[in-house]
């Protein structure tokens, strides 16, 4: 067991050296890369169901609760 704990931790320093030495890397300037300048943030839009899509999803939803219900051995409240 503290065989497994050692493995996990040199793994764990082993990435930490990683970004220790890309980090160093960038404040020295050595890094070809440069991050893409984020351009406007897209937001997304809120979609909008209509009432009769609602409704086909709730009673939809009813269908397969009562099916759970029936199949458990009736209905069990909160």
């Amino acid at each position: 067991m503290l065989k497994a704990a050692l493995e996990g931790l040199e793994l764990q320093r082993q990435r930490i050296e990683e970004q220790i030495q890309e980090i160093r890397q960038r404040l020295s300037g050595a890094s070809a890369r440069r991050p893409a300048k984020a351009t406007a943030k897209r937001t997304r839009r809120k979609r909008t169901l209509s009432p009769e899509a609602r409704k086909r999803i709730s009673e939809a939803q009813k269908k397969r609760w009562a099916e759970y219900h029936k199949k458990k051995g009736g209905k069990q409240s909160a």
